[in-house]
C-alpha cells in the first residue's frame, strides 16, 4: 500500500480503526477509488494498535490483508487531517508533505479519546489513562515488576489491567466505581452476546472490586501510593503506577468543523440516520465518533456506511441486525457504568483541570462558560488545544464547546501556507 495519496478520491475514508476499514472493504467491490486516511504508523485504529509489545489479535490481521486484497484501497498512514479549505476538499499533512485531497463521498471514522477527569494528584508522572496505558505498553514501555493501580469504570479497565500483566507488572487494584448491583447486571446480561461473556471470564481479576473510586494519587515527584473510597472505608495502595479510565469521547472535531450535528438531549456524538449518514449531503459517520459501542458495532456501522457511500443499499441492510445486536450491547454498557455523581466531586480548589496552562478548579467555577474560561483564565489555550481540559469541563460544569476551528492539529508552516490561495475567509 502507498502512503502517497492521489489529489483526487471517490470515497475518502478518515480513520482506519475497525469502523474505517470495514468501510472500505464493503465500498471496494464498487470499483471506486477509495483512500483511508489515518494518523498512526498502520491501520487497527486504537483498539488494534501495533508495536513491539502489541501482539495482534486474529481479526486485525484479517482486516489488513483485506485492505491490502484491494487494488483500489490506497491507505495513507501517518497522516492528519489540517483543516477543510473548500466544500468537499481536506487538507492533509504526513511526515514529508501537506496536499489537498478532494472527495465525492466522505466516510468519518475519527474514533473516541478517553475521558480523563481531574483529582488531586492525577498529574504526577506515572498517572495515565487506562487507555493510555494500554497504548503506551504496546509501544514498548517496560513495566515488568511495576505495582499498577487501575480505577475508573467500564470493562476498559480489566483489559488495561490484563494488558499489563501480560507485560510483568503486578496489579494490585482494579477499583469500579459502579456498584456490586451495576456489574452484577451487566454480567447475567452478557449471556445475549455469548462472545463477550467468554471474553469476561479471561478478564476476571481477584483485585477487582466495585463501588470503588480514586480519591487522590500520593506521591513526592512521581507515584508512590493511590487513595481510594472502597464503599465506607478509604484504604491506601502502594504502587508506582496508576490508569484511570472514566469512559471515552467522540472524536467529533473534524465533523462539527465540516458542519455535521451532533445528536440531542446533550450528547456529544454525531448523528446519522439509518444509513450512517450525517446531517451533511455526501458525508456519513461510523464508530465511536457516533457513540461508544466496541468494535464489533463499529465493524457493523462501517460495512453500512461503506455500502451506502457506493450506492449498494441491498448490502448494507445485510448489517443492519448486527448493528442493532451491538447497539443493544452498547446501551447496556452506558447503563451500567454510568459515572456516579461522587465522581464531579473528586477535583479540589486547587486541583489543575488544564494541566497544559496550570488553571485550577476553584479558578474555574465562577466563570459562565468555556468561551469565559478561555478568556479570562487561558483554560484550553495550551498546547492540548482544550482536548483533555475541554471535555473534563464539560463533565464538571455543563459547558458546551465551541465549534472546532482549524488547524485540527499541529501541521508545519508550510503546509499552513496553502491555505492562503483558496478561500481563506471559509476558515
Amino acid at each position: 500500500m502507498s502512503a502517497m495519496a492521489p489529489a483526487h478520491c471517490d470515497l475518502l475514508i478518515i480513520g482506519a480503526g475497525p469502523a474505517g476499514m470495514a468501510a472500505a472493504v464493503a465500498a471496494a467491490p464498487s470499483g471506486a477509488s477509495i483512500v483511508v486516511i489515518d494518523d498512526n504508523p498502520a491501520p487497527g485504529g486504537q483498539i488494534w494498535r501495533d508495536g513491539p509489545g502489541a501482539a495482534l489479535p486474529p481479526a486485525a490481521r484479517k482486516w489488513r490483508e483485506a485492505l491490502e486484497h484491494h487494488a483500489n484501497i490506497r491507505v495513507c498512514s501517518g497522516t492528519r487531517v489540517v483543516a477543510a479549505p473548500a466544500p468537499d476538499q481536506l487538507l492533509l499533512e504526513d511526515a514529508e508533505r501537506g496536499w489537498r485531497m478532494q472527495w465525492k463521498k466522505l466516510i468519518l471514522c475519527t474514533g473516541a479519546r478517553e475521558l480523563l477527569l481531574p483529582f488531586p494528584g492525577w498529574t504526577l508522572p506515572g498517572v495515565t489513562g487506562a487507555g493510555g496505558l494500554q497504548a503506551l505498553i504496546k509501544a514498548g514501555l517496560p513495566v515488568e515488576g511495576e505495582r499498577i493501580a487501575v480505577a475508573g469504570s467500564g470493562p476498559l479497565l480489566l483489559a488495561a489491567a490484563a494488558t499489563a500483566r501480560a507485560a510483568g507488572a503486578k496489579v494490585v487494584r482494579i477499583a469500579e466505581q459502579a456498584s456490586f448491583a451495576a456489574v452484577a447486571g451487566f454480567a447475567a446480561n452478557l449471556l445475549r452476546w455469548p462472545g463477550k461473556a467468554a471474553q469476561a471470564l479471561t478478564l476476571a481479576d481477584g483485585r477487582y472490586r466495585t463501588s470503588s473510586h480514586i480519591l487522590s494519587v500520593e506521591g513526592n515527584g512521581r507515584v508512590e501510593s493511590v487513595r481510594l473510597r472502597q464503599g465506607a472505608r478509604e484504604v491506601q495502595v502502594e504502587c508506582e503506577r496508576v490508569a484511570c479510565g472514566f469512559g471515552l469521547t467522540p472524536n467529533t472535531q473534524l465533523g462539527q468543523m465540516l458542519g455535521c450535528a451532533l445528536e440531542g438531549g446533550g450528547a456529544r456524538a454525531l448523528a446519522v440516520d439509518a444509513w450512517q449518514r450525517t446531517s451533511l449531503p455526501g458525508v456519513y459517520a461510523a464508530g465511536e465518533c457516533t457513540g461508544f459501542g466496541g468494535s464489533e458495532r463499529a465493524l457493523a456501522q462501517g460495512a453500512i456506511a461503506g455500502h451506502a457511500a457506493v450506492g449498494n443499499e441491498v448490502a448494507a441492510r445485510r448489517h443492519e441486525a448486527a448493528r442493532a445486536r451491538w447497539s443493544a450491547f452498547a446501551a447496556q454498557l452506558h447503563r451500567s457504568f454510568a459515572l456516579a455523581p461522587v465522581i464531579r466531586r473528586l477535583a479540589q480548589p486547587d486541583t489543575l483541570v488544564c494541566r497544559c496552562e496550570d488553571v485550577p478548579f476553584s479558578a474555574l467555577a465562577d466563570c459562565s462558560g468555556w468561551t469565559d474560561a478561555k478568556l479570562h483564565r487561558r483554560c484550553g489555550m495550551g498546547a492540548c488545544q482544550g482536548r483533555v481540559c475541554g471535555d473534563a469541563a464539560q463533565f464538571l460544569f455543563g459547558w458546551t464547546p465551541p465549534v472546532p476551528r482549524p488547524p485540527l492539529s499541529p501541521a508545519r508552516i508550510a503546509t499552513l501556507a496553502g491555505l492562503s490561495d483558496h478561500n481563506v475567509g471559509r476558515q
